[in-house]
């Protein structure tokens, strides 16, 4: 036997990996009792599938399977997918543009989460920093971490539909500052930023010398006031790199197909070497499966509109609900009705909460996805992506909770008292 082993797990990497999405609902899991006889509700993570009233378009699995046994694709496809494939994703994506893509602006990969790890790899040199929204989705700082990026975080105000201050945002940078990131629609904050606010965003971004990564994951899943605008539009203002995916729009995210698609106008990216650099990353990465590769032809350019429709449409009752049950509990509140995505955030209106969310799970077998995992303190996501019966059932247990751990208290001040419901327990 060896007098000393001389390997252990790496530190960076566990840490990178704790900062996840699945990372920290990690950690509210490990709080779950044993079977206590009720169903568990999951609020917390964006995957409809698991309900039958999810269920993808027929005619997109019909093309799977036709891909599938034509016994065409079962070898390696090239680095950056199928030419047929590529140039599906941007005939689709070319719709919504002022100008047409071609399949050389198309990177195919798996998920949209391969996409924005290649591109902040791609970014990624000794002092660079990368600007992103608070809150957000968690799994950008993860990579930015695993990658040597610094992260410098700018605010959504929730009372602003969760716009940021464009003039707070260009302080944060600096010379060493290489991108910013919109996620629009908005994860977790299912906002639809205006054509206005998008358009000035382009114009700080050319003025600082960036690019702008689009997350459009959740593109076109709109249902207010505001129309889905890609990022893409403002291409001849700034250079951007527009990340998606199959997973959302046609509920389908364990079929892991996403693309990266350059929106470079003026071939800012390939001069400045962010094009080899994404080809370098994808060439010491795995590749999407092939059939799934072979299949989207048919379902982005096919797809009938009545499917569209009819997922939309439940999003939207779904929200409304949620939005509703969540002004009937006094102890949160959601102080911007969602209009996209899958999520909407809720505000703890007592202070002192973290770690509510393990409490909850522990005693209501109600799943949420704390605030905290996302930058914002004392902040709940929820997902409206479930069975409306879920939806009923989950905010009446976090009534219930509310309900059971309030009690009046008064507390003194300088000159008066204050009689106000707060929790017994405060939870780190």
């Amino acid at each position: 036997m060896a007098k000393r082993w001389r390997f252990e797990g790496s530190q960076h990497v566990i840490g990178a990996g704790a900062m996840t999405l699945r990372g920290v609902m990690d950690g509210v899991m490990k709080n779950m009792d044993g079977d206590d006889g009720r169903h568990v509700i999951h609020l917390s993570q964006g995957d409809p599938s698991a309900f039958p009233s999810f269920r993808t378009a027929a005619f997109a699995e019909d093309a799977v399977c036709a891909a599938v046994r034509s016994a065409q694709f079962n070898g390696y496809s090239s680095t950056a997918g199928l030419p047929a494939a590529r140039s599906a994703v941007a005939e689709y994506l070319s719709k919504d543009l002022p100008y047409d893509l071609s399949s050389d602006d198309v990177f195919l990969t798996i998920g949209c989460t391969q996409a924005l790890e290649a591109i902040l790899t791609a970014l990624a040199r000794p002092g660079a920093n990368i600007l992103l929204p608070r809150p957000g989705y968690p799994d950008y700082e993860a990579r930015a971490a695993f990658a040597g990026l610094e992260v410098r975080h700018f605010d959504l105000d929730p009372e602003n539909d969760w716009e940021a201050d464009l003039a707070a945002v260009e302080a944060l940078g600096d010379d060493h500052t290489v991108a910013i990131v919109v996620i629009n629609p908005g994860n977790p904050c299912g906002n639809v930023f205006k054509y206005d606010h998008l358009k000035k965003i382009a114009e700080m971004a050319r003025n600082m010398g960036i690019l702008v990564i689009a997350d459009e994951v959740y593109g076109h899943l709109t249902f207010g006031s505001n129309p889905f605008v890609p990022m893409g539009v403002f291409a001849s203002i700034a250079p951007i790199i527009t990340l998606g995916s199959l997973s959302k729009r046609w509920i389908v995210p364990g079929w892991r197909i996403g693309w990266l698609v350059l929106n470079d106008l003026h071939g800012i990216l390939t001069k400045h070497g962010i094009v080899d650099s994404i080809k370098g990353f994808l060439n010491i990465s795995s590749d999407p499966v092939t059939f799934i590769q072979a299949a989207l032809p048919e379902i982005l350019l096919k797809t009938p509109t009545d499917f569209y429709d009819k997922i939309v449409s439940m999003f939207r009752e779904s929200a409304e609900k949620c939005y509703k049950l969540s002004q009937q509990i006094p102890c949160i509140s959601c102080p911007t009705k969602p209009q996209g995505c899958m999520f909407l955030m809720i505000k703890l209106n007592l202070s002192m909460l973290e770690g509510i969310c393990c409490k909850l799970a522990k005693e209501e077998s109600v799943i949420l996805l704390p605030g905290t995992g996302l930058g914002l303190k004392n902040w709940l996501r929820v997902t409206f992506a479930v069975e409306a019966s879920h939806i009923d059932e989950g905010f009446r247990r976090i009534r219930a909770f509310c309900e059971r751990h309030a009690i009046s208290k008064k507390e003194t001040t300088l000159s008066y008292y204050v009689e106000s419901p707060v929790f017994d327990y405060i939870y780190v």
